[in-house]
């Protein structure tokens, strides 16, 4: 008898779509361990069946204490490491105890079906995660790849996403992929919300060009450091928005104060200058974008948070300078050319006592950057900033490190 447990991979065909091996492992077992999906997909099996729901820590003790004693087998729907239950049990029992055989995963064929890359996409298991907890990476994302479930259906899921405004992706419903009965479902959210479907599907979201991400509603905007995903951003370039704790630490390093007038230079989508507002009300913020989709975001992002005192200036810098009241405090974002002359003018344009602070991400623009500001300057305050955010991954935490970001702070003399 085996000392390694097989970790058995099954499409939506059952025993048919299988190696010869892998039928002749789950024919020869005396228990089989799978989800109730799973199972289904076996009717020919004599062994023992013992369903696999959200008891995995039961389920993960049975199969230690059966090790050599049975010849267990633990089936699961297509490949067993992609969402599935094979990751969990190698971590609580020992890898070394399983041998994984994976089938094509039913998220591979649904993308296959369509031809459609999932190379970048955003891939969840909603069977195991909260529709909730996911929305903001699906707001930001191109492609979305979602194992529906019972309590998260495609027309459920529908419905949440129009509800909060995410209008801006068109569906696909894979169902029974591989069977005889598959069938691809496309249309519009608005259309998908009406109809049902097979509990065997994967819903696929494909973001139509040049759509904007709609920003997550809150009931209440925090004085500053807000998620990313609370503003809507312009796409392709959503990764470029100063990130939220990057931008709690330069509001700090600004040190506003009530009443200030105070600029935010290249604002993009306004995140620094709606927060600098919070800070400085009843002080006025001007906003200065020159790229006009950028400018209609700040906008509608101020509009949205229904902060007044944000002042969208279009045009560019520094030429707008002129037409506008000497800072308290300037925000340079951004990597964009010509820094010598924007730092100068931003420089003489504030305020004795004022504060300027840019935020940079390259290494020409951290040594361009420092150079100007030595000049205008005799103290340069640098910070580099290293950060990672955690992601529970089933009942572990890892860590996504966002990029690096240095900021650059000085005081013009009183």
């Amino acid at each position: 008898m085996s000392a390694k447990i097989p970790i058995v991979g099954v499409g939506p065909d059952g025993l048919a779509g299988l190696t010869v091996r892998s039928r002749e492992v789950l024919l020869a077992a005396e228990v089989v361990f799978g989800s109730e999906a799973a199972l289904r997909l076996l009717p020919e099996l004599t062994a023992e069946r013992v369903r696999v729901g959200t008891d995995l820590p039961e389920v993960a003790e049975r199969l230690r204490a059966g090790l050599g004693v049975k010849r267990q087998v633990v089936a699961a729907i297509g490949d067993p490491l992609f969402y599935g239950t094979a990751r969990y049990l190698c971590d609580k029992v020992g890898a070394d105890s399983f041998e994984v055989v994976p089938h094509v995963s039913s998220m591979q064929l649904a993308f296959a079906r369509l031809k459609e890359s999932w190379e970048e996409a955003y891939l969840t298991d909603l069977s195991a995660k909260r529709l909730d907890d996911v929305l903001d990476k699906i707001r930001s994302a191109e492609t979305v790849g979602l194992f529906t479930s019972e309590a998260s259906p495609p027309n459920r899921i529908a419905r949440e996403l129009l509800a909060r405004g995410i209008d801006y992706f068109r569906a696909a419903v894979c169902e029974n992929l591989g069977g005889r009965d598959e069938r691809v479902t496309q249309g519009e959210l608005s259309e998908i919300q009406d109809l049902r479907f097979d509990p065997l599907n994967i819903m696929i979201l494909r973001r139509k060009p040049n759509k904007p991400d709609a920003p997550r509603r809150t009931s209440k905007l925090a004085r500053f450091g807000n998620p990313d995903e609370v503003f809507a951003q312009s796409r392709p370039k959503n990764s470029l928005i100063t990130q939220a704790e990057v931008r709690a630490v330069a509001l700090a390093q600004l040190d506003l104060q009530v009443g200030d007038v105070a600029w935010d230079v290249g604002a993009g989508s306004g995140s620094v200058a709606i927060e600098m507002a919070q800070l400085t009300h009843p002080g006025m913020v001007y906003a200065i974008e020159q790229d006009s989709a950028d400018y209609h975001l700040i906008v509608a992002n101020a509009e949205q948070f229904g902060v007044p005192n944000v002042k969208p200036v279009f045009g560019r810098a520094p030429a707008v300078f002129t037409d506008l009241p000497s800072p308290d405090a300037v925000f340079v974002g951004g990597n964009g050319g010509e820094v010598a002359r924007l730092l100068e003018s931003s420089f003489a344009a504030l305020r004795p006592g004022g504060r300027l602070v840019v935020n940079v991400g390259t290494l020409e623009m951290i040594t361009a950057t420092y150079e100007v500001l030595k000049r205008l300057a005799p103290t340069v305050d640098v910070l580099l900033m290293n950060l990672a955010r955690g992601v529970e991954q089933l009942e572990s935490l890892r860590f996504e490190a966002i990029n690096p970001s240095v900021i650059l702070r000085v005081r013009k003399p009183a």
